[in-house]
Formats: structure tokens, C-alpha cells, sequence
């Protein structure tokens, strides 16, 4: 395996930009996922790794090779693609030797090799099936077969669960994190789906607008977003952001005055520098307060009206109004609220991150990791 590194890496069609100045490192026999909205250029980085799509500007390495100028033949990346891409007219067999063949690996290689990966994904029953004959899971399974068959150097996934049902995917997620795990690949995935990333990913790199916004562990990115789109993308529900004005060392809104010295990480000083900020706090934090333990840092969120309640097995999300904005809490099955009830909540302000109110919604202070 081989670690992969992205300088200044800019991508445009004319004078549209797509991807602009990415800088990245991806180390050996990491897993890191790209996340972001539609159109925000992280399949385009993909395809330009690859060799798929040139690059405007910058520079890739895999090991100390730079590769701009490198077909994708000669790269020794493997990709497995979203679609599949499998030949119609070859049988599963056939599919997962075909890069082996084309590469001119000896045929005891070959039957090795296809072995190992048949047995590996489950695929020995099918292998004289044509892709027709197979569902969406085996095909997908198949790809990823004619992908691990090779030893590349990168693996590249984009977006390969997107067409699976719900049950599918997450078992593919499960199987793609285990040979990833079991063959220390070096693999960089993409994709629009948080879960896949945060449950995928050793780091995860969120971007917006071609722009990288945030790179960390999951839970550094959960934790600790850098600024408000991050907060609200990552995490479902999205993190409650509430417009407090700062009155002395206390955040107002509503009837409720949060103490922002209790708050972890809060420069004071800076703090009464701004008008207003952004008090966020992720809908997970909240505690039903007859349930909560008590504690020095626990603030109560009295007299709460529930709009509504969604059972969820263990957890119930509700919806209510906080600082005039629709708010959301999950909460375990032990709260008996229900819908059109008061509700008295407690969150521990060492997990509130507060965000400035420019245009960027940048983050003020850190919470307790």
C-alpha cells in the first residue's frame, strides 16, 4: 500500500472552479471518506486521483511518484464504481480476473486470487452468473471482488452503496470496513451519507462549494465542527443552533440565561467582543431532567411544550420551539413525554459549542471531547 497526497490540488471546467487549492494526505493503510452535499467536488477529486479527470492545477502522489501526467492503467489504483461498471457479457468469474489478465498476472495467480476474493465476499455460487442474473448486492459484491483481486496500491469507492436498500447497505458497510481493516488498504471512499462516513472513515474530510471545511476523526468532526454548516451536516438530527445575545457573561434567549463561564473553553473576553452568537447544542445532549443524575454543569431548560414525538425503538426524538427556531432532542426510552406536554430538560454545558454570527459561522470555543 501507499499513501496518497493531494498540493494545492484545483479543478475547473472553463471558468468554473470545482475543486479549489485541496490539500490532503492520506496516509498508509488509512481509510479516509469524502463528504459533503451534491456538487460540492468530492467525487471530481476522486476521478482525479484516478486519473479519470486531469487536473487543473497542483499536484498528486502516491508514495513519492507524482502522477499527474500518469494514465490510469499506470497508476495500480482500483476503484469500484457506483454503478457497478461490470461487463454484461462476462460472468462474475470472468469480471473479478479481469484486471488480473489484463495486467498478464500467471494463471496460478489467477485462480488464487479469485479464490481468495470469492470466498472472502460469498461469491462461489455465482460465479458462472452473468451481472443480468445477479441482484443489486451481488453485483455490488462482484465489483468490489474485481477491485480487491488486484494488489493496488489505492482503493478508491465512489459511492458504492448508494443504489442498495437500507439492510444492504449497512451490511456492505460492515463488510467494506472489515477487508479494509483485514488488508490495511490504503482507501479513500466517497460519499453523501454521514452515517457511512463517520461509521466508515479513520479520518473524515467534509467539503462544501469544492472547499475543505474540516478534516478529523469522526468524532473530532462531530465534537468539535469548525463552523456552522459543518455542525448542522454532520449529525442527524442536525445540531440546534440558537441566536443568544451576550448580556455581561451570560448568553440570553428566550427566558433562559446561560452562564457562559461554565461553558468549556469560552475566552471571556472575546466572547464580549460579539453582539450576538450562535449557541449550538447537538440534539443527543439534551437529558430528559427527571432522569438526568445532578450536576454543577447541568442546565435546566424548563417548561418545554413538545410539538411533536417520533418513536424511534430505543431513542424518541421530539420537536419543541427553543429561541424562537424549531429544536430537536433525542432522548431514551425511559422519557414517557408525549406530545402537546411540558417538558424540563437538562444539557451539560460542557458539550454547548458556540459559533459567531458571520457568514461562515465559525466556532468559538471547543467542548469536552
Amino acid at each position: 500500500m501507499s499513501s496518497v497526497i493531494l498540493r494545492n490540488v484545483n479543478k475547473s471546467y472553463g471558468n468554473l472552479p470545482i475543486v479549489k487549492n485541496l490539500n490532503l494526505e492520506v496516509k498508509d493503510g488509512e481509510f479516509v471518506v469524502l463528504v459533503g452535499p451534491s456538487g460540492c467536488g468530492k467525487s471530481t477529486t476522486l476521478r482525479m486521483v484516478a486519473g479519470l479527470e486531469d487536473i487543473t492545477q497542483g499536484e498528486i502522489q502516491i508514495g513519492s511518484r507524482a502522477i499527474n501526467d500518469l494514465p490510469p492503467h499506470k497508476r495500480n489504483i482500483a476503484m469500484v464504481f457506483q454503478n457497478y461498471a461490470l461487463y454484461p457479457h462476462m460472468s462474475v468469474r470472468e469480471n473479478i480476473v479481469f484486471g488480473l489478465k489484463k495486467s498478464g498476472a500467471d494463471a496460478e495467480t489467477i485462480k488464487e486470487k479469485l479464490a481468495d476474493v470469492s470466498e472472502m465476499l460469498k461469491l462461489d455460487d455465482y460465479l458462472d452468473r452473468k451481472p443480468a442474473d445477479l441482484s443489486g448486492g451481488q453485483r455490488q459484491r462482484v465489483a468490489m471482488g474485481r477491485a480487491l483481486a488486484r494488489d493496488a496500491d489505492v482503493y478508491l469507492f465512489d459511492e458504492p452503496l448508494s443504489n442498495l436498500d437500507a439492510k444492504l447497505r449497512h451490511h456492505m458497510r460492515t463488510e467494506i470496513a472489515r477487508i479494509q481493516h483485514q488488508y490495511n488498504m490504503t482507501a479513500i471512499y466517497v460519499t453523501h451519507d454521514q452515517i457511512e462516513a463517520m461509521t466508515l472513515g479513520d479520518r473524515v474530510v467534509v467539503m462544501r462549494d469544492g472547499i475543505v471545511e474540516q478534516v478529523g476523526t469522526p468524532m473530532e468532526i462531530y465534537l468539535q465542527p469548525t463552523n456552522t454548516f459543518v455542525a448542522t451536516f454532520i449529525g442527524s438530527p442536525a445540531m440546534n443552533l440558537i441566536e443568544a445575545k451576550i448580556e455581561g457573561e451570560d448568553l440570553v434567549f428566550d427566558n433562559y440565561r446561560l452562564p457562559a463561564a461554565k461553558i468549556a473553553n469560552v475566552d471571556l473576553q472575546d466572547l464580549k467582543s460579539h453582539d450576538t452568537v450562535l449557541v449550538g447544542i447537538r440534539p443527543d445532549f439534551f437529558e430528559d431532567s427527571a432522569l438526568s443524575s445532578p450536576s454543577d454543569n447541568l442546565f435546566e431548560f424548563n417548561d418545554i411544550q413538545v410539538e411533536l414525538v417520533e418513536n424511534l425503538g430505543f431513542d424518541k426524538e421530539i420537536m419543541f420551539k427553543l429561541g424562537g427556531e424549531d429544536a430537536k432532542a433525542r432522548l431514551d426510552l425511559r422519557s414517557h413525554v408525549k406530545r402537546q406536554e411540558n417538558i424540563s430538560m437538562s444539557v451539560d454545558l460542557n458539550r454547548v459549542l458556540l459559533f459567531d454570527t458571520s457568514p461562515q459561522g465559525m466556532l468559538l470555543n471547543t467542548g469536552e471531547v
